[in-house]
């Protein structure tokens, strides 16, 4: 199985996955867009187990989601990017943030949430699903 490296901005914080995210979804969450100073968020689920290793430091910070459950956001003391998390919603996977592999090839979204927050000017990707709250 290939394996795909998530990275901060300045490299000090890194996730190795092996094979294809169990999912990958658009959250268009006013969290999502707090979270990463865009109009949307890019999360790719792996299963925990795919996760095969995890370095460098990393600040952990916990909010409560749209949907009343909790996530533990782990983020580079350095530069300030987001690169993992951890949910209440999917407690056997790890959430990475897509941006964060900086691969053109990745995997394309299987779904867009929280549509019910999306900026007026974003748009959807055609033939994915979208939902105004989670799926």
């Amino acid at each position: 199985m290939s394996e795909r490296i998530a990275r901060c901005a300045c490299g000090q914080l890194t996730v190795a996955c092996t094979g294809d995210p169990v999912r990958v979804s658009i959250c268009n969450c006013t969290e999502c867009q707090r979270r990463t100073g865009s109009a949307f968020g890019v999360g790719a689920y792996f299963a925990r187990e795919a996760v095969t290793r995890i370095e460098g430091a990393a600040r952990e910070f916990t909010r409560v989601s749209d949907a009343g459950r909790w996530l533990k956001l782990r983020f580079c003391p350095e530069c300030g990017s987001t690169v993992y998390w951890t949910m209440e919603l999917w407690p056997d996977r790890v959430g990475v943030a897509v941006g964060a592999f900086a691969d053109p090839a990745f995997p394309a979204p299987q779904a867009v949430v929280w549509t019910e927050s999306k900026i007026s000017w974003a748009p959807l990707p055609a033939g994915v699903p979208a939902y105004e709250r989670t799926s």
